[in-house]
């Protein structure tokens, strides 16, 4: 076996050996901002291998309907996909929050007034957030979702932030 084949299969042995230990980080830690009610959080919602149920309570709260006020379930999976983006851009300040948990008569409403909302909108159902990063190109952000490849990315660079959800991998722009 040459060398270049023996330093590949080291290597590669090594990534996948290294994978789970990447995945039991020892904690995960959110830092968010909901643009509309001006509330932030910085917590740590995962750690020792649990989700930690009162932060993920205080960040259903963060991600509220700010319409109607009504907090709905946020899907843990959602929270673990804005961690990733964070960590992956090097953040250093919270995730700016748009929407976040959309009621189903909000979604409604949104809908009859005509401002392109889907009937099926994972809004409803704790799956999507709509985010800005500052001091990252919203460009820049559009791409590291992307990257992830864990979901829906859409970008509306006139409304300032990117969609993302944890539904089926899809890419649109509004």
């Amino acid at each position: 076996m040459d060398m270049n084949r023996r330093r590949m299969l080291t290597l590669g042995a090594a990534l996948v050996f290294a994978r789970p230990a990447l995945a039991m980080a020892p904690e995960r830690r959110l830092a968010l901002t909901n643009l509309h009610t001006g509330e932030q959080l910085n917590t740590v919602y995962w750690a020792e291998g649990h989700y930690i149920e009162q932060a993920v309570a205080e960040l259903a709260q963060l991600l509220r309907d700010h319409r109607s006020g009504e907090a709905g379930p946020i899907a843990t999976g959602l929270l673990d996909l804005l961690h990733g983006l964070a960590e992956s851009l090097g953040a250093q300040a919270p995730l700016e929050v748009f929407s976040g948990y959309r009621s189903p008569a909000t979604n409604e409403w949104l809908m009859r007034n005509g401002t392109g909302v889907s009937s099926t909108s994972l809004h409803t159902r704790g799956m999507a957030a709509d985010i800005h990063l500052p001091g990252c190109e919203l460009q820049d952000l559009r791409r590291a979702a992307l990257g992830m490849g864990r979901g829906g990315v859409g970008y509306y660079p006139a409304s300032g932030f990117v969609h993302v959800d944890i539904g089926r991998v899809r890419t649109w722009s509004g």
